[in-house]
């Protein structure tokens, strides 16, 4: 049986992010010394900005699954970045399910921290439109996420949900996407489209291995590259979220008050 937790499979990227980590923390104590008028912090700086470039040159190869086994593997089935994430629950696929798609943002100690970090915006401020980094607090994340710049491309009660949204977009590109048949047929250059799925698997005797994952596919070798420095940046807060995701949703799922409803 497999164990809770991430499982990285994608070393390549990983050891992008801790390059570009490093060259950022290395950026800092630059920018420190510089203030407290040290000679050394200029080479500091460009250490950092050496190792953030290394990080994003790094190659993100194509990689095909070996068998289709669920949705998010027949819409997205190559791709070059990923990240896996799973949990166990005791409760049903479908209590799991109905926890996926209720959970909001005050059930995440973390959520509205980090995805302020990556959309600053005022304190209490309402101009800035609803968005999956940019959720009320008491509205389910999933739900804003596919009514706002996610499609939602497949939704099987108890079995697995899968979204997905460009990420990269051609200037003046034309393409229209209508419909999740043609969000996984895009092949045209100059894209890089995501998708991210929550899977349930019936493990018996009350318990359900709840998976997330989250692939994205670039079209070219301009849209990979620009996606891997994008990507190895946010990586660490990203797999956080993730991982509170998950355990926001067992807390629901195993809740006896929300299993009363």
């Amino acid at each position: 049986m497999m164990k809770e937790g991430s499982h990285v499979r994608d070393p390549i990227n990983l050891a992008g992010v801790l390059l570009i980590d490093t060259g950022i923390a290395a950026g800092l104590v630059g920018m420190l010394r510089i203030f407290s008028r040290r000679r050394s912090g200029a080479v500091w700086l460009a250490a950092g900005a050496l190792l953030g470039l290394a990080g994003a040159a790094l190659p993100a190869p194509l990689r095909r699954v070996a068998a289709r086994r669920s949705r998010l593997d027949e819409i997205v089935p190559a791709y070059q970045f990923v990240e896996h994430h799973e949990i166990r629950i005791q409760a049903s696929p479908a209590r799991v399910h109905e926890a996926v798609w209720a959970v909001t943002p005050e059930e995440m100690r973390l959520f509205q921290v980090l995805t302020w970090i990556r959309s600053p915006r005022l304190p209490g401020s309402r101009c800035a439109q609803e968005s999956i980094l940019n959720v009320p607090a008491q509205k389910p994340i999933l739900e804003v996420a596919t009514s706002t710049g996610f499609m939602l491309l497949d939704d099987e009660p108890g079995v697995e949900v899968v979204a997905g949204m460009l990420v990269i977009v051609p200037p003046r590109s034309r393409t229209v996407i209508e419909t999740p048949r043609d969000f996984a047929a895009l092949e045209e250059p100059g894209f890089a489209k995501a998708v991210m799925n929550f899977r349930m698997e019936d493990e018996g005797e009350g318990w359900t291995r709840l998976t997330t994952e989250t692939r994205i596919y670039a079209t070219d070798a301009s849209s990979r590259r620009r996606f891997a420095a994008y990507w190895r940046t946010i990586y660490p807060g990203s797999a956080m979220i993730r991982r509170e995701w998950l355990r926001a949703i067992r807390r629901r799922a195993e809740s006896p008050v929300t299993a009363e409803r």
